[in-house]
């Protein structure tokens, strides 16, 4: 594997440490600071407006000025945000730190541009790359609620601090090392609009209905992911470690799914509306037995679920590089990201406000987002 892709790997990997670590210590981290569970959703929130105004703009540049100088910004931002985050004194300056972080969170979607820049255009080596890109990110959610949960037994702040200090060590190596991959780079105005890139998917036909399923998916992932520590501390009084063990369950199910299943049996066996539709039944299944509030039925939930968020992003990834021009890769990108971005702006406050009222409602509403993106998804291989 080359020194570049590695390098790209790891920033993946960092990014979703740092989002593995969050999920199960956040609830515990916050108490000490008296934040009710609306104030923990709104902080999620208050993350994703800032990456949903930033991502489109970010991938726009990376077309014109290039990849590289796009993740160092983000890279560092990333470390910046978690000291910020880890040193808190107040409720306020934990906004602070999720704000910074946010408005440069084009890791992600930076990191898959550069993959889909050295794939040569070739679907199949293009398909591997989002692959061996998912991977990453299946292992990074493996390792990292068990990092925060035993990096926790010293301090809920620590956890924070590790993932700073992961990000500072890949920012100075992707400094010295990383080279640029987009040479064939957009000479077009540069427009910002945050809404920009959505309006213009939605103009197209095919990226319309693309991003409509993507969208109801996300809402529902970011709802359940969201509630996903509260409703094991208020329906099974699980600390955060053991919290941080079920994650790492749903990370092994996503790393099986992208290293072992993805091209060898998905891929191979099945077209991708047929993908669509098999993941978002698993989807539907898994939301629906973690809704129940029965300890072993939530454990019986978490392949389904998991097996889908690993496979779905993949399918609408490739899916949406299919409809891209080749100076509007990393647009296309930022563009999947703003749909998921724009879905977490929204999603975590109504998921705080659903479970206050009963904490199986946010299960439930994910379940019903995803039916309706079934049957989209439905009506579009008919």
């Amino acid at each position: 594997m080359s020194k570049q892709k590695l390098i790209i790997l790891s920033t993946v990997f960092i990014d979703v440490l740092g989002f593995g670590i969050v999920i199960p210590i956040l609830p515990f981290y916050l108490t000490e600071f008296g934040a009710s569970a609306l104030t923990i959703t709104v902080l999620f929130s208050v993350f994703s407006l800032c990456a949903f105004l930033s991502s489109p703009l970010l991938g726009a540049i990376s077309d014109r000025i290039g990849r590289r100088p796009i993740l160092l910004l983000s890279i560092f931002s990333t470390s910046i945000g978690w000291f910020v985050f880890a040193s808190a004194i107040s409720i306020p300056f934990l906004f602070l730190g999720r704000i910074i972080d946010g408005l440069a969170a084009g890791n992600f979607t930076t990191a898959q541009s550069y993959l889909v820049d050295i794939s040569k255009n070739d679907e199949k080596e293009r398909v591997k790359n989002l692959g061996i890109i998912g991977a990453t990110f299946g292992i990074g959610f493996i390792l990292g609620p068990m990092v925060g949960g035993v990096l926790s037994k010293i301090s809920h702040a620590f956890p924070f601090y590790f993932a700073g200090g992961m990000a500072l060590i890949n920012g100075i190596s992707a400094f010295f090392f990383l080279e640029e991959s987009n040479h064939d780079r957009s000479t077009k105005p540069l427009r910002y609009n945050p809404l920009g890139p959505i309006l213009r998917a939605f103009r197209s036909e095919a990226l319309r209905s693309l991003y409509l399923k993507w969208f109801l998916v996300c809402l529902s992932f970011v709802i359940v992911n969201t509630v996903f520590a509260l409703f094991m501390q208020k329906a099974f009084n699980y600390n955060a470690l053991q919290t941080g063990i079920l994650f790492t369950i749903m990370g092994i199910v996503i790393a099986i799914n992208q290293t072992l299943l993805l091209n060898k049996f998905w891929m191979k066996r099945f077209t991708n509306n047929q993908l669509e539709l098999i993941m978002l039944a698993m989807m539907i299944i898994g939301l629906s037995l973690a809704a129940s509030q029965n300890l072993i039925l939530f454990f019986f939930a978490l392949p389904f679920v998991g097996t889908c968020q690993a496979v779905y992003r993949v399918v609408i990834a490739n899916e949406a590089i299919k409809h891209a021009e080749p100076t509007m890769k990393g647009e296309i990108m930022g563009m999947t990201a703003s749909v998921m971005t724009g879905a977490m702006v929204v999603s975590p406050i109504a998921a705080g406000v659903l479970f206050q009222v009963n904490i199986s409602l946010p299960f439930i509403t994910g379940a019903l987002f995803v039916l309706a993106a079934f049957i989209v998804s439905y009506k579009n291989s008919t």
